[in-house]
């Protein structure tokens, strides 16, 4: 009796099982790029990444939101070419952030990764001081190294003292300045 009972509930089991039949991924295709790759693919076929000069005359001080920067275009651009769905940003003292976007990852995303680590926590429900300026040593980003000989898979964050862009002044004060030299 306990044999049939057995194969009874192999019977049934198997019925359950079949029931469902193979279901897709739970990923839609509209969310799926053509030309977006994933890094590890890249590592393997031992393909050159690029990554946007832009990200070296941002001027963008890592506590401040990304969207103060003046020029909204660049914000829009990939990151990289060819694009990539994913990026760890890897800090000299040992913080990692990831960028992801399945459309591949734009400036802005990276920013928005780094800035959600540094930004100012003046919130009063935090209890905590706001950020000082000053907790930062190199507070602006000065741009993004790639070094496939040491990670294939992340980029290095650079940081400098200084916010100026090394082509276009930036701030306000120097336009004025130099409309008033004029």
């Amino acid at each position: 009796m306990a044999a049939e009972t057995e194969n009874t509930l192999s019977k049934v089991d198997s019925l359950v099982e079949e029931a469902p039949v193979k279901k897709p991924g739970h990923r839609r295709g509209s969310s799926l790029a053509a030309d977006v790759y994933n890094i590890n693919d890249l590592e393997k076929e031992n393909k050159p990444i690029k990554i946007a000069i832009e990200t070296q005359k941002l001027g963008w001080k890592l506590n401040t939101s990304p969207s103060s920067i003046d020029d909204k275009d660049v914000l829009k651009k990939p990151l990289t070419e060819p694009k990539i769905k994913k990026i760890d940003l890897h800090f000299p003292l040992g913080l990692e952030v990831t960028a992801r976007n399945l459309k591949g990852v734009t400036i802005k995303d990276a920013l928005d990764a780094i800035h959600k680590q540094f930004k100012k926590k003046d919130d009063p429900a935090d209890n905590v001081a706001p950020q000082a300026d000053d907790e930062l040593d190199a507070p602006y980003l000065a741009g993004f190294e790639w070094d496939p000989e040491e990670c294939y898979t992340r980029f290095i964050v650079h940081q400098k003292k200084t916010g100026e862009q090394s082509s276009n002044t930036s701030g306000k004060k120097k336009k004025k300045g130099a409309h008033a030299d004029e």
